[in-house]
């Protein structure tokens, strides 16, 4: 198992993640993804913000990242955190608990930055999304109103109710 930056040659393979991420979502009734544009899996990859997690040079998972999040963490967000997006795992491989991994990996990434947090969110009231976070060492912060989606992706413009998870950092 390795973790690194994405490349060009991945986006079709992401652009498949999230399609498969949109079915799941589709078939449990949550919070559906809209379709992502290519453009802005370029310009994450080019900017080195779309990681992946590689099991036998096979992409099991991917996530983009971001350094600032003020639409949804208002007044938390000092440049002090990275924030995860978009955890698209491969419907063959899902049930590893590759949270887990990310976990490990945002940490020390973090830290390397001198960031003192991670933080992510995710739509809606969605209890087995919040018990599996919490159970990769996220505290739950609760659930709050979003007031201005405008800059966010579509999905946060049709469900303003955000769960919002953050893990602490220790020096």
């Amino acid at each position: 198992m390795k973790i690194e930056n994405c490349v060009l040659t991945d986006v079709d393979a992401i652009l498949s993640l999230y399609q498969s991420a949109r079915d799941l979502q589709t078939q449990k009734k949550m919070v559906v993804w809209p379709t992502f544009e290519r453009s802005l899996i370029e310009t994450e990859i080019s900017e080195q913000r779309q990681w992946k997690l590689l099991e036998n040079d096979m992409i099991a998972c991917n996530w983009a990242i971001t350094f600032h999040d003020k639409e949804i963490w208002g007044e938390k967000d000092r440049n002090d955190s990275i924030y995860i997006h978009r955890i698209a795992t491969n419907p063959t491989m899902r049930g590893n608990r590759y949270v887990d991994k990310i976990v490990d990996w945002a940490s020390d990434y973090a830290k390397q930055k001198g960031k003192s947090f991670v933080r992510l969110d995710t739509l809606g009231n969605n209890t087995k999304l919040i018990e599996h976070y919490t159970s990769a060492g996220f505290e739950f912060l609760g659930i709050i109103k979003l007031t201005d989606t405008t800059n966010l992706p579509g999905h946060y413009q049709t469900e303003p109710n955000c769960c919002r998870f953050e893990l602490a950092l220790s020096n």
